[in-house]
């Protein structure tokens, strides 16, 4: 199992690093128990579908148990292979300018440590040990959200492709706009197949159909485009941080061009080596 312990101070960005790290394929716990994390590696350990990687983040709100987690870490986590351990970390000064604007209580302030300061100070000694012994410590103090997320892709990711999911969708004009598009494109002013009697009742997703809208010049012109289009687009999501990205074709019903389009756009962009899915929205809908 590829398992991942995220701690480090409070307001240093953990639950952002989680988040990327849920993007990019692991399952992830935020704040669990820290005497579940025995038995939660063993469950998945033992899932009928295979978790295989994991990520879970254990910082100062366990205050109770803090110490004696850390000082017998390789036994209380009991993962076969071990684990690696991140370290998000941050200059005193930034971390209490973020509790004074978000105004949420440090989660070590008590009658002993009354201040943002002194319950920093008391924290940053808790977890010394930890981190002269992570794995990996990010320096979150000059970094935006994006700049952070690509360092924990970066670290945990070998193919940077992966960190975006993209999903082609066809679908018909008549039914609306999908909502959830980031980019549409419409494909009516292709010969239609739905006025082919033969071809009518059928799908995009049937040979009979895609053989009838490729066989068109237009077509055959369009396409290198659209690939050319998305080859250009798709990395430069990716790298801004865009971590899901849906492209939508349309055309009049969603049961003919918009389907083979789709289908060849998804073809594509995991030739690419990128994530993706694919679906009809409107496929198995009737004409009015």
């Amino acid at each position: 199992m590829d398992f991942v312990l995220i701690t480090g101070m409070s307001g240093s960005g953990k639950s952002r690093a989680i988040a990327a790290m849920e993007d990019i394929g692991y399952y992830c716990v935020d704040n669990l128990p820290p005497k579940m994390v025995r038995s939660f590696v063993d469950l998945c350990a033992q899932a009928d579908d295979k978790i295989d990687k994991v990520a879970i983040v254990i910082d100062a709100r366990s205050k109770e148990i803090f110490g004696d987690l850390f000082d017998g870490l390789e036994e209380f986590v009991g993962v076969a292979g071990g684990f690696q351990t991140l370290f998000l970390d941050c200059d005193d000064s930034i971390l209490v300018q973020r509790y004074k604007e978000t105004r949420r209580k440090h989660p070590l302030m008590d009658q002993e440590n009354p201040t943002v300061e002194g319950a920093i100070s008391e924290e940053r000694r808790l977890l010394s040990k930890i981190r002269d012994n992570a794995d990996y410590i990010i320096d979150t103090t000059y970094l935006s959200v994006n700049q952070l997320r690509e360092k924990v892709v970066d670290i945990f990711l070998d193919d940077r492709n992966q960190s975006m999911l993209v999903n082609c969708m066809s679908f018909g004009f008549k039914y609306g706009l999908p909502k959830e598009a980031d980019l549409v494109f419409d494909v009516r002013c292709l010969p239609n197949p739905f006025y082919v009697p033969e071809l009518k009742m059928k799908t995009g997703l049937e040979a009979p159909v895609r053989e009838y809208v490729m066989q068109w010049k237009q077509t055959r012109q369009l396409v290198p485009k659209l690939l050319d289009l998305l080859d250009y687009l798709l990395p430069l999501y990716r790298d801004e941080g865009k971590t899901q990205l849906t492209i939508a074709i349309g055309c009049t019903g969603g049961k003919h061009r918009s389907v083979v389009f789709a289908q060849l756009l998804a073809d594509h962009v995991r030739d690419q080596g990128i994530r993706c899915t694919v679906s009809h929205r409107d496929i198995s809908k009737h004409k009015e």
